[in-house]
């Protein structure tokens, strides 16, 4: 019988931007992966890159800033959770991510989370501000 891969943090304490946050997710999963011998599959990374920079746009843009960012390797995927100032939840946090119609504005990003992640959570932090956190699925790599 085969233990379960483990779960591993990276510490995302020093990332400021969606650029580095999406460097410092892709290098915690090649990291992780690697250890195990195994490739992600290149639509999941690009599908992880997308969410994250959605998430951590949004914090900045719509959240008064971003407070702290961390990816969390998982066998299934890697949770991504991004930390921003405001207590403000979104009112399409609830939303199935359809776009309404006639949308001809920006805002395709939620849905776009919405529709690449799973196991969304936002929850408000004890200090102010809010937690956005998600699970992005990954695949191995076709061989």
């Amino acid at each position: 019988m085969s233990a379960a891969p483990e779960t591993r943090a990276a510490d995302g304490s020093g990332v400021a931007s969606a650029a580095g946050a999406r460097s410092h997710a892709e290098a915690a999963v090649r990291a992780h992966w690697e250890t195990q011998g195994r490739t992600p599959h290149h639509q999941d990374m690009i599908d992880l890159s997308l969410v994250v920079s959605e998430l951590v746009t949004n914090a900045i843009r719509h959240g008064a800033g971003l407070a702290g960012f961390d990816a969390l390797t998982t066998a299934d995927g890697v949770r991504i959770s991004v930390h921003d100032h405001s207590d403000v939840v979104p009112e399409a946090a609830g939303g199935t991510g359809e776009l309404p119609a006639g949308h001809r504005a920006s805002g395709y990003g939620w849905p776009l989370v919405i529709r690449l992640a799973r196991e969304i959570e936002i929850r408000r932090r004890p200090g102010g501000g809010k937690t956005v956190s998600v699970l992005v699925p990954l695949r191995d790599a076709p061989q």
